[in-house]
């Protein structure tokens, strides 16, 4: 049966996933400021002034079956930041992780770690994926440790693989977690989530 990807609510203990929305423009604005994020040359975030538009441009990506978007809200139920399930390959049953960002204030915390244990479990448990995958800018090591930390593997880079923004071609570094090894590293993030902070 072909994947397909149906808006769902994803809740944690320090994060809520929830469909994006235009209800969220405003908070989602706010939550970019912390840490002026839209200038980060390595990344793409939507500036506060561009948020209306990259909402809009990730719901009709759904609405063609290419991606799932999130808001994701800290505990007390606060906008924070955003991301998708992204580059669907329906035939394959593969996802991305990507298109995350997160206000400077839940940056490495549990929040992330949640949102990706969150995320993969429903990847691997209910859509029931073969493989997902992480994609960030060769150059972003603080993105790539973190995607190392879940316990995804580098499958190679892709050379001059996009433009960014200011013009620079970006070589990305692509990174999975198979099914086969999902098992160990839910253990391995629920222990995470655990241990005393």
């Amino acid at each position: 049966m072909p994947l397909t990807l149906a808006p769902v609510t994803l809740t944690g203990a320090h994060a809520r996933l929830v469909p994006l929305s235009p209800d969220h423009e405003t908070a989602l604005a706010d939550a970019c400021r912390d840490g002026d994020l839209w200038n980060l040359w390595f990344t793409i975030v939507p500036s506060p002034e561009t948020m209306g538009a990259e909402i809009a441009r990730r719901l009709s990506l759904h609405h063609a079956g290419a991606m799932l978007p999130f808001t994701v809200l800290d505990a007390a139920g606060t906008p924070v930041g955003m991301t998708t399930y992204m580059n669907v390959d329906a035939v394959n049953d593969r996802v991305e992780i990507g298109s995350t960002w997160y206000a400077a204030r839940v940056q490495r915390t549990a929040l992330n770690t949640e949102c990706k244990l969150l995320l993969l479990t429903h990847a691997f448990e209910t859509l029931r994926c073969v493989a997902v995958e992480f994609r960030t800018h060769h150059l972003n090591t603080r993105s790539r440790r973190a995607i190392e930390r879940l316990g995804a593997r580098l499958d190679g880079v892709l050379r001059n693989h996009m433009r960014m923004p200011n013009g620079t071609l970006r070589d990305t570094a692509v990174y999975s977690i198979i099914e086969s090894e999902w098992p160990a590293i839910r253990a391995h993030l629920s222990w995470q989530l655990a241990r005393p902070r």
